[in-house]
């Protein structure tokens, strides 16, 4: 596999966000053959420019340079908002965040990981706290404590949101608020806590 170059960042970013290259070029006042050059690698950005290209596209520099570090500052995260995913993104986003393609971002005036993002509930396991089509805002690096709603994934490679329960050093729980719904246990089955969930909101159909 080739090694992913700043190039092929820019070109990612720029797409992730809806954004052409004249779109881009626009906003930090350069020519859009410059930023055709800099994601073939034929030139670079630097300097101021490569700070405004930053800004725009809603990512940390030095991620852009080198690969290394954090996709999105905490500045930028807050102006640009959470990555929305659909179920069958959350194993690839949570393997490599870069490679998942973000059609929708949700905003917030909270500060999470950079592998925060935002779904839709699809089950009323969590009923009546959270209910089928609610938004939930998952951070997987957010350690969870006892009580807790989690993401979680069961042996069979199903996703659930349960409340977490510690029972032991090595062993949990995964409640439903919903008794239709079973309780799980790592005691019995492979479970793997994904993230925790720290928002979520519920809009008023106005359709109807």
């Amino acid at each position: 596999m080739e090694k992913e170059t700043t190039g092929d960042r820019i070109r990612f970013r720029r797409k992730a966000l809806n954004l052409t290259q004249k779109a881009v070029a626009e906003k930090i006042s350069v020519s859009h053959v410059a930023i055709s050059q800099w994601e073939k690698e034929e030139t670079l950005p630097r300097g101021e420019n490569l700070l405004r290209l930053a800004e725009v596209l809603g990512c940390a520099p030095a991620w852009l340079v080198d690969g290394d570090g954090p996709v999105f500052t905490v500045q930028t995260q807050a102006q640009t908002g959470l990555p929305y995913l659909e179920r069958e993104q959350i194993g690839d986003w949570l393997a490599e965040a870069t490679q998942v393609e973000i059609l929708r971002r949700i905003p917030t005036d909270r500060s999470y990981s950079a592998t925060s993002f935002a779904l839709t509930l699809w089950d009323n396991a969590l009923a009546p706290q959270c209910l089928r089509g609610d938004l939930l805002l998952i951070d997987p690096e957010l350690p969870p404590q006892p009580g807790d709603l989690v993401l979680a994934l069961t042996g069979e490679n199903e996703y659930v949101l349960r409340k977490y329960r510690a029972r032991s050093h090595n062993s949990f729980e995964l409640a439903p608020l919903n008794e239709d719904y079973p309780l799980l246990r790592s005691s019995e089955q492979a479970l793997s806590v994904l993230g925790t969930l720290v928002e979520w909101r519920r809009y008023r159909d106005t359709a109807q």
